[in-house]
C-alpha cells in the first residue's frame, strides 16, 4: 500500500431475513448511514467499511452453517460464536454502543465487559446478535499498540 492512499476497508455481504429489521438494527441503533439498495439488498457504512445485508431468509432459519451457527469457541470460559463480524472501536464509542444497544433491549450473547484488566492488550468486548441471526462482536482497546501483542 503506498503511503499517500487510504487504508484498505473491508466488504462484507451476509444473509438477513428481513431488510427492515435489517435497517432499523444497522441504520437505527447502530446508526450506519444507508448507501445504495434494491428490494434484495442494502449497503450500510459499518464505520468506513461496507457491510451489504443481502435478503435470503431461507439461508437465515436456524441453519447451523449461517446466522445461527452453532460452533463456539472458549474466551474467558465462556461459549462465542466462532462464525462472527464487527469492529474495533475506540473506547468512548464502544461504551456509548454498549448503551445504546441496551437502551434498545437488545439481547447480548455476551455481555459488555473488560479482558486482561491492567495488562497489555486490555480490552473491552461483547457478542450480540443481529436480527437476523448474525453475530458480532465489539471491541475497543486501552492501547491501540496492544491490539496485535502478544
Amino acid at each position: 500500500m503506498k503511503s499517500d492512499q487510504q487504508r484498505p476497508r473491508f466488504h462484507l455481504a451476509f444473509p438477513v431475513d428481513d431488510l427492515d429489521k435489517a435497517r432499523a438494527f444497522y441504520g437505527g441503533i447502530m446508526a450506519c448511514p444507508e448507501g445504495r439498495s434494491s428490494e434484495n439488498w442494502v449497503d450500510f457504512d459499518f464505520y468506513g467499511h461496507q457491510i451489504v445485508a443481502h435478503l435470503a431468509p431461507g439461508e437465515c432459519q436456524m441453519s447451523p452453517d449461517q446466522c445461527q451457527d452453532v460452533a463456539t469457541g472458549g474466551v474467558d470460559g465462556k461459549a462465542v460464536p466462532v462464525r462472527h463480524f464487527g469492529l474495533l472501536m475506540a473506547w468512548e464509542d464502544w461504551e456509548d454502543l454498549a448503551e445504546r444497544f441496551k437502551a434498545a433491549g437488545v439481547k447480548f450473547i455476551l455481555e459488555p465487559y473488560v479482558r486482561f484488566k491492567g495488562e497489555t492488550g486490555e480490552q473491552g468486548t461483547f457478542f450480540l446478535r443481529d436480527p437476523a441471526g448474525n453475530a458480532l462482536e465489539f471491541k475497543c482497546f486501552r492501547d491501540e499498540g496492544g491490539i496485535f501483542a502478544r
